[in-house]
């Protein structure tokens, strides 16, 4: 290990093998960190939270604080940190309330940019980014690869579907359901997310996807009854089925489109 010898650590902090951590930092005495950890200085880690191996937590954080919930009442609630994930400056990440299931949870190789506040109850999934000055407030749910620019500001209890691009300067009060891009104040969907999906799915994929989305949310009906209806086919894609079924399950509701991707045909 590497600690600066101004670190403050309280007594009961668990620190594995290789971390470092820098001048001033402050470790709480309910805090564990993973292997290869590396923690920048001044930052202050307290609370019942777990990060785990290899992370990288740069200056002047503030991680495991209270949420700022006023029901919370001190409870030992947690907040729980997965592995390789970068956490840049200035960012604020609360643990969880009871009545919200007492965790918050950050997936694996998440991208958190500066000055981006992850408040209580958050889920936030695998390879996640979210941008600089982001404001997710309680409740929120990210799905994997999923991409929130920066300074949007994301409803509680709002769900973003996995494979989704939100553009800066949103603001998001409904659910954006997977593979869509999302912009505006309040956010409409603009199109699928084609960019981010030729990253991770083939050519047949995305081809396959198009024509539903284009009837969900071009067509004449509301998308949750265009939703419904498409999942009556048989030979939908893993991918469809997953965008139907999340608009079926949505308690927010999702937008209508709004404009038209340059990149839709």
């Amino acid at each position: 290990m590497s600690i600066h010898n101004a670190a403050i650590i309280e007594e009961g902090a668990k620190i594995a093998k290789n971390v470092t951590i820098g001048a001033y930092a402050f470790i709480g005495k309910n805090v564990t960190i993973g292997e290869g950890t590396t923690i920048g200085h001044s930052a202050h880690i307290e609370g019942q939270t777990t990060i785990g191996a290899n992370n990288k937590i740069f200056p002047l954080v503030s991680i495991g604080t209270a949420p700022q919930d006023l029901k919370y009442n001190g409870e030992p609630t947690k907040l729980i940190i997965g592995d390789r994930n970068v956490i840049r400056e200035f960012c604020q990440i609360n643990v969880g309330t009871v009545g919200g299931g007492g965790v918050t949870r950050i997936g694996n190789d998440v991208l958190l940019m500066g000055h981006t506040h992850v408040a209580h109850d958050n889920q936030i999934g695998d390879w996640c980014i979210i941008a600089n000055f982001v404001a997710l407030a309680g409740h929120v749910e990210i799905g994997e690869r999923a991409v929130v620019g920066g300074m949007s500001a994301i409803h509680q209890f709002t769900h973003i579907g996995a494979y989704a691009m939100i553009a800066g300067a949103s603001a998001v009060s409904q659910d954006i359901p997977p593979f869509v891009l999302a912009e505006g104040n309040r956010a409409k969907i603009r199109g699928l997310n084609l960019t981010g999906l030729r990253r991770y799915f083939s050519r047949e994929a995305i081809d396959a996807l198009k024509p539903i989305f284009k009837e969900i949310f071009r067509g004449e009906s509301a998308p949750r009854s265009a939703a419904e209806k498409e999942l009556e086919k048989a030979d939908l894609s893993a991918e469809a089925k997953a965008l139907c079924q999340f608009i079926l399950s949505s308690k927010r509701g999702v937008p209508r489109s709004s404009g038209q991707n340059e990149e839709d045909e």
